[in-house]
């Protein structure tokens, strides 16, 4: 598998994003679904705390890509959903230095939600992975 970036702007790589990617060759295509903060019996955790449900929502989405063989250095996508999109800016860092240290900067969008599907939970990722 070949990745290439497309960046006709530099700005968006510097937030650890590219504008888009052209993947080519022999692919496997993971799509996984949102990820949040809910524990491995489906409970979610950490209500009012964006920063420990960030955290456990990354860990969630590695656990999705880990099962199907991949890591985070697969991800060519990312759909961030966020109730409050502010509060999320102040933690963003977090994902950035994830995907930073995978040295993958997917695609990526953020929108901000009047609420997720379940009570209490700020945020929700959403990836495509290639490998």
């Amino acid at each position: 598998m070949e990745r290439v970036a497309v960046n006709p702007v530099t700005w968006s790589a510097e937030m650890g994003f590219n504008q888009g990617e052209v993947v080519s060759g022999q692919t496997r295509t993971l799509y996984c679904s949102g990820q949040t903060a809910m524990d491995g019996d489906g409970k979610p955790r950490h209500d009012g705390d964006m920063a420990a449900q960030l955290a456990l929502s990354i860990a969630n989405l590695e656990a999705v890509l880990g099962e199907a063989g991949m890591t985070l250095a697969n991800l060519v996508r990312l759909n961030v959903y966020t109730t409050d999109v502010d509060l999320l800016l102040r933690h963003y860092g977090e994902l950035a230095g994830r995907l930073g240290a995978a040295r993958v900067a997917p695609t990526t969008t953020m929108l901000g939600v009047s609420r997720l599907a379940v009570p209490g939970q700020m945020l929700e990722l959403e990836g495509t992975a290639v490998a």
